[in-house]
């Protein structure tokens, strides 16, 4: 550094003062050297990558991001290195047990006779969706294992913020789920971005129940005890995802949800089984469980009800708010109406959703990303009269888009024959 300078250090004719800044300055930079040099050293005694890791979440990390179940696992390690912080930040918290609230708490060492150097708890969740799971009923029902810290607090009165904005859905479809909360309203973008003022490609509505009744064959069954099934609903759902990948929607944009396992394991079993003779179709980004996508979203959703004779688990309100705000610009249910419909519980959000016609509304002749409708028009729709309607419109799709791949590689092959022929000629 100092041979380098593009001038002497200390001048000759210079003043006691600048002699003096000059060497202050050149001063700190030999303290910054070895303060680099300090910070490098623990790399060059440390072998390991797990020590090394120790090393800089003990002195080195800001910010340190972490589950609580690997929290409880490593507690002992992390008060071992002296892990100290002052600040936590709990996201989902309403999905927490208790207990696992209070052990990232615990992560550091404390002292006898010396206050916490914990400082701020700060608590993010929604007491409106879904608890946290346990599996043993007793603990569940009369121990109200199942009830989160986050959700005692708002319980007991203590303070706290309620967001009133959401940012997440078109507003069409946060009416589905706003009406839990006190007031909630929508950020500026949501009436300022294009994806949320353009309608879906291919679609009349933006959101729509679908009615998949006796005439589709949609009844519940039951292989295995608590593993409902709907075999109408999950081909219902995958025809609908086939028409998407068919007018141009990206796989990864589209999730099918459910509110059972076995229904999610028959939808995987039926989109592997069309993807086998579709191939450039493919399978749908996700298929989850309602439950397990709690705290993810995606662009559109595809919900199987999948009950037939009773409303099962989605009479918890909570589990229908989460169904219902899972989609950012489309979503599409799928069940039985007059079943769910019944349901007091449930009423405010299926008396919107049934203000659309039970059948599914097309638009045919659309393609993703070149839709000039707004949302709210619904355009020419055509309406879907049953699941083998559907089944049809989509294999007839599916035909018509062989014919016209067929058609390019053919008039490719003859191109390249041509071009081939012409070099030959021009050789000879």
């Amino acid at each position: 550094f100092f041979s380098t300078a593009p001038e002497a250090l200390f001048p000759e004719k210079g003043s006691f003062e600048e002699q003096m800044r000059a060497a202050k300055g050149a001063m700190k930079h030999l303290k910054d050297v070895f303060v680099f040099l300090e910070e490098c050293r623990a790399f060059e005694i440390l072998r390991t990558y797990q020590e090394r890791a120790n090393y800089l979440i003990s002195t080195q990390a800001k910010i340190i991001a972490m589950t609580c179940t690997h929290a409880a696992l490593k507690r002992h390690d992390f008060v071992r290195l002296g892990f100290e912080f002052d600040s936590l930040v709990m996201e989902e918290s309403a999905q927490i047990l208790e207990v696992e609230t209070f052990i990232p708490m615990l992560l550091q060492a404390q002292p006898l006779n010396k206050p916490s150097r914990l400082k701020r708890v700060v608590l993010i969740g929604d007491h409106n969706q879904l608890p946290p799971v346990i599996q043993n009923m007793a603990f569940q029902k009369y121990s109200r294992m199942d009830q989160s810290l986050f959700t005692r607090f708002v319980r007991l009165g203590v303070p706290y913020i309620e967001l009133n904005q959401q940012g997440r859905a078109r507003s069409a479809l946060a009416k589905l789920y706003n009406w839990r909360y006190k007031s909630l309203g929508d950020m500026p973008h949501v009436s300022a971005r294009e994806a949320f003022q353009k309608a879906n490609a291919g679609f009349s509505h933006e959101y729509q129940m679908v009615d998949v009744g006796d005439s589709d064959g949609g009844w519940e069954s039951e292989p295995n005890p608590h593993f409902f099934q709907n075999l109408a609903e999950a081909e219902y759902v995958v025809a609908v995802f086939t028409y998407m990948r068919l007018v141009g929607y990206p796989a990864d944009r589209i999730t099918v949800l459910s509110t059972y396992n076995g229904q999610v394991s028959l939808i995987q079993d039926v989109a592997e089984r069309n993807a086998s003779y579709a191939p450039h179709i493919g399978v749908p980004g996700r298929i989850a469980t309602v439950d397990k996508y709690q705290g993810q979203q995606n662009d559109f959703v595809l919900l199987s009800l999948v009950r037939s004779k009773t409303v099962g688990h989605l009479r918890d309100v909570r589990r229908l708010v989460v169904a219902c705000s899972r989609a950012r610009l489309g979503l599409y249910v799928f069940g039985r109406k007059d079943l769910f419909c019944n349901c007091i519980e449930l009423t405010n959000t299926f008396d919107v959703l049934t203000k659309r016609p039970p059948k599914l509304q097309l638009v045919l002749g659309e393609s993703y990303g070149e839709v000039a409708r707004a949302a709210g028009d619904g355009g020419e729709a055509f309406e879907v009269k049953s699941l083998h309607h559907m089944k049809a419109i989509v294999g007839q799709r599916l035909q018509e888009e062989a014919t016209i791949r067929h058609t390019k590689d053919k008039i490719a092959y003859q191109e390249w024959m041509i071009q081939m022929g012409m070099e030959q000629q021009g050789e000879g």
